[in-house]
């Protein structure tokens, strides 16, 4: 195995000189990571994972319910700023990106009954402003819901007194939850982005720079060079195995670096089974560069199809999102991918906490998967 270990180490070399290959290795992972983990970490924790949303209030002489309206905005992550609507002339400055708007002398309408008006308007995209709405709305109606009971508990006088030893009672229904077996919380922010953009970077990395680096060899005749060298077909064959497997291996190794120490993700109790998915993932996705440089014909090929088939097994493997958000038919069609494997078997260790042999017949699957492609991608193994 002397001649073996000589191939894929040179392979190695070569392809870590690629600038191409460098940049998607080590600059677009933790670029990835921050991103999509940022934009996805919204539902992770609590309403909005701990993000304040600034808000621009307007209101004309809100009176004294302006900190009891300010106190349940703050409950729900929003950060009002609280501005005299009289005083805004909408020439001089540039419109919120987000307002709350309310009637003038909000606090003597609503002590006399009656009814006040308020809008909400926001800039942020469907999803986001939805999720807003949803949060603007449930502050108002606790807003009136406490401006109801200081009226009981006061006998109808409303006042900003009433309103302080309302928040001041405490609460005498507690609601307490715990989990009923295992964690059921769908993975989300960083904590589904993470596995998700190592299993993508690592599958597109080989289909890509390993596929191309084939075609290269093959065309250039180095090939040939190394069919006349004192070498099996099984060593060179092995060699060109070995050295993808080790780009695979370096990909995820700076993956979980990254992960770990930049963004602090928690890879589960089971550390060990983690990281043994992830070398049966690298070994499949070895044998996917060598079986897809094996049968293209250019480096255009190879490029390409490297390109679309990792989107391709990306997307519907539950790589770019949480697979259970999506319908039926997604999340059985991912039962029947490669990356659907490996991002099932890194939830069930990493965001449920399964034991580690509830992932034993994923990493079966991934070695079965990786020795039957590698002995397809040997058939189709020439040297020009």
């Amino acid at each position: 195995m002397k001649n073996a270990w000589f191939i894929a180490w040179h392979d190695v070399r070569n392809q870590l000189r690629q600038g191409g290959t460098i940049v998607w290795l080590l600059v677009m992972p933790p670029i990835f990571f921050y991103f999509i983990g940022t934009v996805t970490g919204g539902f992770s924790t609590g309403l909005t994972g701990g993000t304040v949303t600034p808000v621009v209030v307007l209101a004309e002489a809100p009176g004294f319910l302006q900190q009891q309206i300010d106190l349940r905005l703050r409950d729900n992550d929003f950060a009002p700023e609280w501005r005299d609507a009289s005083t805004i002339v909408a020439v001089e400055q540039p419109a919120p990106f987000r307002t709350l708007t309310f009637g003038d002398n909000l606090t003597d309408h609503i002590a006399a009954g009656e009814a006040v008006s308020a809008s909400y308007d926001t800039k942020a995209t469907s999803i986001s402003r939805d999720f807003e709405a949803i949060r603007i709305q449930r502050s108002l109606y606790t807003a009136l819901a406490d401006i109801a009971a200081a009226e009981v508990t006061s006998d109808g006088a409303l006042s900003a007194q009433a309103l302080q030893d309302l928040n001041a009672t405490p609460r005498i229904w507690q609601l307490e939850t715990s989990a009923a077996g295992k964690r059921q919380k769908i993975p989300s922010g960083f904590e589904q982005t993470i596995p998700g953009i190592l299993v993508m970077f690592t599958l597109l990395v080989l289909l890509t720079s390993g596929a191309t680096m084939l075609v290269v060899e093959r065309t250039q005749g180095l090939l040939r060079r190394l069919a006349s060298a004192p070498m099996s077909r099984t060593e060179i064959v092995t060699g060109k195995w070995g050295g993808r497997m080790v780009l695979a291996t370096v990909q995820i190794g700076v993956a979980l670096i990254f992960g770990t120490f930049l963004f602090k993700m928690d890879w589960g109790p089971n550390l060990a089974m983690v990281i043994l998915v992830l070398a049966s993932w690298a070994a499949f996705c070895a044998s996917g560069g060598l079986l897809l440089g094996s049968i293209a014909k250019t480096e255009g090929q190879a490029s390409g199809l490297g390109v679309l088939l990792a989107n391709l097994l990306a997307a519907l493997g539950g790589c770019w999102w949480p697979i259970e958000i999506t319908p039926d038919w997604m999340q059985f069609l991912q039962k029947l991918l490669p990356t659907g494997w490996t991002m099932d078997a890194l939830h069930k260790l990493i965001s449920f906490q399964d034991g580690p042999a509830s992932v034993l017949p994923h990493v079966a699957i991934l070695l079965t998967a990786s020795l039957l492609v590698a002995m397809f991608a040997v058939s189709r193994f020439k040297y020009e």
